[in-house]
């Protein structure tokens, strides 16, 4: 089995005025990665990561994850392969299709269907793979051309920075297998005239044996070698001696957000709740490693998993 790995963040509303004490403290309390969100009506994500890799030693660095459609990705390449270099090869590129429509119809960029969204990511993720290879470099697509490309700094990391693709759909999760080294296990969005909502089935365990199946069909042979990641959609963290209670909390708050009713046991063993006591998560992540793979795992409270994570980080 994989080594379990811990990945701290920050909120995205946050100023960044704790981030140097916040990523100093993740690494010492044995933290494998940093990683901060990509939202346009936040703080963009590459420079804070640069200076997190400049006052730490081991901890890794990434986007969880960026948006495709808010960049070019030969431009990004620059600046991934710049910020790899700055970390002396501490780098992972999250990146995904994109969901927020708000964010697009703020700037006035279509926001289109998804089977598009996924094609414009499959080829952005060839041209930052094109473009940290040696010598120059040229890419027919639908949506992105670059002819005779050369000299953009190449990444520490050789042929490239792990990808984390991240996200819920059999599509997305079908080029996650195909192309990523992790891949996150997201729920599902449901996007309609309102603002976008949680598929709220995505989130159970039985959503999330079907979610690895499709990764595994995509995956092939090089399944074993990807790591799994999963984070707490289903709610922040919360160590309680009574999980039952804050269960129950969210199963309510679930039916009157999205009229869907899960059960308490169901919300317990979702892969993306984390509530109970430290010995209950101790056990908690241990059994979703043994049943799904899943080693990798986005802490939002350092403080209260304290103990999970000294228990079992690299373990």
């Amino acid at each position: 089995m994989r080594p379990f790995r811990f990945l701290a963040t920050i909120d995205d509303n946050d100023e960044f005025s704790h981030l140097i004490p916040h990523a100093r403290k993740a690494e010492a309390m044995g933290y494998s990665a940093f990683v901060i969100p990509d939202h346009l009506m936040g703080l963009a994500p590459l420079l804070p990561l640069a200076q997190v890799a400049a006052v730490t030693e081991r901890l890794r660095v990434g986007t969880f994850v960026l948006n495709n459609s808010l960049r070019h990705p030969a431009v990004l390449a620059q600046e991934l392969a710049t910020l790899d270099r700055l970390s002396d090869g501490r780098l992972e590129i999250g990146i995904g299709a994109g969901w927020n429509k708000p964010e697009y119809d703020a700037i006035g960029i279509p926001f289109e269907p998804v089977g598009v969204r996924i094609k414009q990511l499959t080829e952005a993720i060839a041209v930052i793979k094109g473009s940290f290879t040696e010598g120059p470099f040229s890419f027919a697509g639908e949506y992105y051309t670059i002819t005779d490309l050369a000299d953009i700094p190449a990444p520490v990391q050789r042929p490239h920075p792990p990808f984390f693709l991240g996200g819920g759909g059999k599509r997305f999760l079908t080029l996650a297998g195909r192309q990523a080294q992790i891949v996150g296990l997201a729920p599902r969005i449901v996007i309609g005239d309102g603002a976008p909502r949680l598929d709220a089935p995505s989130i159970t365990a039985a959503a999330t044996e079907e979610k690895i199946g499709w990764i595994r069909a995509a995956a092939g042979d090089r399944f074993e070698q990807i790591e799994l990641n999963t984070y707490p959609a289903g709610g922040p963290i919360v160590v309680t001696a009574e999980p039952r209670i804050e269960a129950r909390r969210r199963v309510d708050r679930i039916r009157q957000q999205t009229g869907v009713e899960l059960s308490v046991e169901e919300v317990l063993e979702s892969p993306h709740t984390f509530v109970g006591s430290a010995k209950d998560l101790t056990r908690k992540f241990l059994e979703l490693r043994e049943r799904f793979g899943i080693s990798s795992f986005l802490i939002d409270d350092l403080d209260a998993m304290a103990p999970v994570v000294e228990q079992l980080a690299g373990q």
